[in-house]
């Protein structure tokens, strides 16, 4: 199994994980950004996960944030380019 299938796999497990990628996103950009950080917003989550929420405790692998970057901007295509991301070893041209 690839990085990214591992990635898919546990992103349909965990689908708040996107939908708070999303609206921490979504205030960046209101906030009159045109670029921004997909780790600051990744370790957003896991703040907003570990302190202000009760339940389990779950693990964001580093090696998934790129794949968060990516479909963000693949979904909000008028936002390409808000992250700045790295072709990865395993990406091909056009999945940039």
């Amino acid at each position: 199994m690839t990085k990214k299938e591992r990635w898919w796999k546990w992103h349909k497990d965990n689908p708040q994980v996107y939908e708070l990628f999303e609206k921490f996103t979504f205030e960046a950009i209101g906030s009159g950004r045109e670029h921004f950080s997909h780790w600051l917003i990744m370790n957003r989550i896991r703040w907003e996960t570990a302190i202000k929420t009760t339940g389990p405790v779950f693990k964001i692998s580093n090696d998934y944030i790129a794949y968060y970057a990516r479909l963000f901007m693949s979904l909000h295509p008028e936002y390409k380019g808000f992250f700045k991301i790295k072709k990865m070893k395993e990406e091909s041209n056009e999945e940039r």
